[in-house]
């Protein structure tokens, strides 16, 4: 194992609410922090599970749940997908990529209102942005099949949703 220099803060925030510092919810917490890539439970059991095969999928959620409700992570909800996990606690949104399904973080300039066009008066205290689109890999990825599937002259080029759909297959 790996070792990981966000350990102190897990071990001062578990801490500091008087949780045990247990040795499945260190294992959960290395596992988000070792790759960022906004797994949901099961993928973070999975990878659990290799480190510390007698960890149940069970404690994994609960480690997940008290460590969201403690601020080491956050919970990423896209649509009605599974819940993701993201290490990143600073202000940030998310990109998720319709033709992949990976999730970026985004990341925002220091003033949360720039940008946005506020009533007079309203104070931003907390947002949540989700972007949706198509990361460099499935854009290409869809240019390149675009061009190979030259229409023809009575056809119409298909819409990207359906673009993507083509390239599942």
């Amino acid at each position: 194992m790996k070792k990981n220099s966000s350990i102190p803060a897990y071990e001062s925030a578990m801490g500091r609410d008087g949780l045990r510092l247990t040795p499945q919810r260190r294992q959960v917490y290395e596992v988000l922090m070792d790759k960022r890539d906004h797994p949901t439970a099961t993928e973070v059991f999975l990878r659990a599970q290799k480190r510390m095969p007698s960890i149940s999928l069970a404690t994994v959620y609960n480690c997940l749940e008290t460590m969201v409700g403690n601020g080491l992570v956050k919970a990423v909800h896209v649509d009605r997908a599974p819940t993701r996990f993201c290490a990143n606690l600073r202000e940030h949104g998310h990109f998720h990529c319709a033709g992949c399904g990976q999730i970026s973080d985004i990341e925002f300039s220091d003033s949360r209102e720039q940008g946005w066009s506020l009533p007079a008066g309203f104070l931003v205290t907390q947002h949540d942005v989700s972007l949706r689109g198509l990361c460099s890999e499935c854009a290409t990825s869809v240019k390149t099949a675009s061009a190979k599937d030259s229409p023809s002259k009575d056809s119409k080029k298909r819409p990207v949703s359906q673009q993507i759909q083509h390239l599942k297959k």
